[in-house]
C-alpha cells in the first residue's frame, strides 16, 4: 500500500483543543482509518511543524480526500506528500539506465 507523509501545524483553535483534550489526537487517527487510511507512525516534533504522520492509503484520491476533510475543520494546516521507498526508486532508476 502506498505511503504518505503528512506534515501538520495546529491552528490557534487546534492548540486549544489539544491542550484541553489531548486524546483528540488519537480520535482523529481513528477517523482517518474510517476514511480509508491508517496512521503507521506519528511524532510530535519541534521546528516548522507540530506533527509528522506516516500513513498507508490505497491511493492519491483517498489521501487527498482525507487531507481536505481534516484541513477544512480549521484546527490544522496540512502538507501531504507521497513517499516513494528508496528501493522502489532505485529500481525505477536502474530500469531507466538499462533503457
Amino acid at each position: 500500500m502506498p505511503k504518505y507523509i503528512m506534515l501538520s501545524n495546529l491552528t490557534d483553535e487546534g492548540r486549544k483543543t489539544v491542550k484541553m483534550r489531548p486524546e483528540r489526537i488519537k480520535e482523529v487517527n481513528d477517523e482517518i482509518e474510517k476514511m480509508g487510511a491508517k496512521v503507521i507512525e506519528q511524532y510530535a516534533v519541534l521546528g516548522e511543524y507540530d506533527f509528522i504522520n506516516i500513513l498507508d492509503a490505497p491511493d492519491n484520491e483517498t489521501i487527498s480526500r482525507i487531507s481536505i476533510e481534516l484541513g477544512c475543520r480549521g484546527t490544522i494546516q496540512l502538507v501531504t506528500l507521497a513517499a516513494i521507498p528508496i528501493d522502489e526508486l532505485e529500481g525505477w532508476l536502474m530500469t531507466e539506465i538499462k533503457s
